[in-house]
């Protein structure tokens, strides 16, 4: 992970410096829209219709956070969302989409980013952050992990796929924040559920 250091910029931003480039983190806007492809063309960022992310914006444009690069070449986001009850304890941040461009990895930019994004849900009296990713991607898995999330449930044939392929698995990994004391949120199930169990 790269030695990354913070500091306040205008408007809120956030600079970080991992030895002789900074890195901006901002934000996202309307017009990152028409230029995030270099990111999104990766195969394994799920990608959505310009009105979903329009959505995101409108709703919880807080948990919607952009790496710039010092040329303004986007580097990486993360989408996410504030959902759950807080009666029932399930009050709780959700990772939508996390990517980072191939040429921008290793970097530690995707921790950074669900950093700010934990930091967001903690602010906001969150129980737990969680994510769902392919069963498949152990890449992403693993980093999770070392993120200290863990597997919550497999969701069976959570992912659509194509091309006559069979659809794919998710695991839905949570990370229990300082609101759960007794990590309750991240006590896995001993079963799997389908897509239309989930709340």
């Amino acid at each position: 992970m790269g030695d990354f250091r913070r500091s306040s910029g205008k408007r809120g931003d956030q600079i970080l410096g991992g030895g002789s480039v900074m890195t901006t983190l901002r934000a996202f806007t309307c017009d990152d829209l028409f230029r995030f492809n270099n990111i999104n063309l990766d195969p394994l960022t799920e990608t959505y219709g310009i009105p979903f992310y329009l959505q995101y914006l409108a709703h919880w444009p807080e948990y919607f956070i952009v790496a710039e690069a010092p040329g303004g070449e986007l580097m990486g986001y993360i989408m996410g969302k504030a959902e759950g009850s807080v009666a029932r304890e399930e009050w709780h941040g959700h990772v939508t989409a996390l990517s980072v461009a191939p040429e921008f990895r290793r970097l530690g930019l995707a921790a950074k980013l669900m950093e700010l994004l934990e930091e967001i849900s903690e602010r906001k009296g969150g129980f737990f952050v969680d994510l769902f990713v392919r069963v498949s991607n152990q890449v992403a898995v693993n980093m999770y992990k070392q993120l200290g999330y863990s597997v919550y449930r497999t969701v069976i044939e959570y992912y659509s796929a194509s091309n006559g392929e069979p659809d794919e698995d998710a695991y839905d990994m949570r990370k229990a924040l300082s609101r759960d004391t007794e990590k309750k949120s991240i006590i896995p199930l001993p079963h799997p559920v389908r897509p239309e169990d989930i709340e």
